[in-house]
C-alpha cells in the first residue's frame, strides 16, 4: 500500500489526537528525511523511493500506536487501608509509609517513568526513596506534598478542617489545591492547610517528635483545646464525638495516654481534667455541660 504525504500527515494527526502525544517533528516530509540518513539512500530510483515511503508509513504507525498502547494502557492502582491499627507498606521505589488509623493510601502497582505520585486519606508518615528524576508527590485531600527525598508526616482526615504537613528531614513544598502559592518545609517545621479560608500556615515546631508519637501507640495533647482533642480522638477510634457546649470547645488540656487505654478510660480522665459530661451512643459521643 502506497501512501501519500496528505495521508500519512492524516494519519499522523489522528493518532496524536488520540494519544494526546506532542505531534513534534513527526511528518511524512521529514521521517523520510530521517529513514533516508538513516539508511543511506540516495533518490535514485523511482522505485526505491516509493519503498522508502513505504517503509515511513509503516514505521510511523509502529511507532505511534506503540505510543497509543502506553498511554491508554490502564494502570493497575493498590489501596492499603487500616481500621484500629497501623500499618506499614513499602512502595514500588522502596519507599516507606506508615499508615495510621483508619487510613487509607492508594498507589501504582509500578511508578510511572515522571513521577510517583500517591493518595492519601488520613494520617501517614513517609520515608521517601531519594530520586531527583522522579518527584514524589503526596495528594492529601486539598493539598499537594510534592519531595525528592525525605522524611515527613501528613494528616489528612476528611472530618477536619485543617490538613497538616510535618517534616524531619530533607525538604517539602506543600501547596494547596487552586492557590498558586506554595510553602517549602525545612527540618522541624510545619504547614497547615485551611480548608475553609484556603490559606497555608507555617509554623516552627518545638518537639516534632510529638507528630509521629502514634507510631510508638501515644497519644499526646499537649494544650490543645478540646474541639481538637475531640477530632483525634474520632480519628484515632472511628468515632463520632460532638461537643454540644460551645463554651467547652477551646478548653485546653494537657494529658498523654498509649494504645492500651481504651477510649472510655480516656474520655473519664479527660473528664475529670476538664470537668465536663459525656454521653456515648453506638459511635457517637457527645460531651456536655462543664461538671458541677
Amino acid at each position: 500500500m502506497k501512501l501519500t504525504d496528505k495521508q500519512l500527515n492524516d494519519l499522523l494527526d489522528k493518532l496524536v489526537a488520540s494519544t494526546k502525544s506532542p505531534r513534534g517533528s513527526y511528518s511524512a516530509a521529514e521521517s523520510y528525511k530521517i529513514i533516508e540518513k538513516r539508511l543511506f539512500l540516495k533518490r535514485a530510483h523511482p522505485l526505491q523511493t516509493a519503498i522508502l515511503r513505504y517503509a515511513a508509513g509503516i514505521t510511523l504507525i509502529c511507532i505511534l500506536s506503540w505510543s497509543a498502547y502506553q498511554y491508554m494502557k490502564p494502570i493497575e492502582l493498590l489501596t492499603t487501608s487500616t481500621l484500629a491499627e497501623t500499618k506499614s507498606i513499602q512502595l514500588p521505589d522502596g519507599s516507606k509509609v506508615l499508615l495510621n488509623h483508619f487510613s487509607s493510601l492508594t498507589y501504582p502497582k509500578e511508578f510511572s517513568d515522571n513521577s510517583r505520585i500517591v493518595n492519601l486519606n488520613g494520617e501517614a508518615y513517609f520515608e521517601v526513596f531519594k530520586d531527583k528524576k522522579h518527584p514524589f508527590i503526596v495528594n492529601a485531600d486539598a493539598i499537594n506534598v510534592e519531595v525528592l527525598g525525605t522524611h515527613f508526616n501528613v494528616k489528612a482526615y476528611k472530618n477536619s478542617d485543617e490538613i497538616k504537613t510535618s517534616l524531619f528531614e530533607g525538604s517539602v513544598s506543600v501547596k494547596g489545591w487552586g492557590n498558586s502559592a506554595f510553602i517549602v518545609l525545612k527540618p522541624n517545621e510545619s504547614a497547615t492547610y485551611n480548608k475553609t479560608n484556603k490559606k497555608i500556615i507555617h509554623e516552627t515546631l518545638q518537639n516534632v517528635s510529638e507528630e509521629i508519637a502514634w507510631r510508638d501507640g501515644v497519644i499526646i495533647f499537649n494544650d490543645l483545646p478540646l474541639q481538637e482533642i475531640a477530632k483525634q480522638l474520632s480519628n484515632s477510634f472511628g468515632v463520632t464525638i460532638k461537643i454540644t457546649d460551645q463554651s467547652l470547645q477551646n478548653y485546653k488540656l494537657t494529658a498523654r495516654f498509649n494504645n492500651k487505654e481504651s477510649l472510655k478510660q480516656i474520655l473519664d480522665l479527660l473528664q475529670i481534667a476538664g470537668g465536663f459530661n459525656y454521653s456515648q451512643k453506638d459511635k457517637l459521643i457527645s460531651i456536655t455541660t462543664k461538671l458541677k
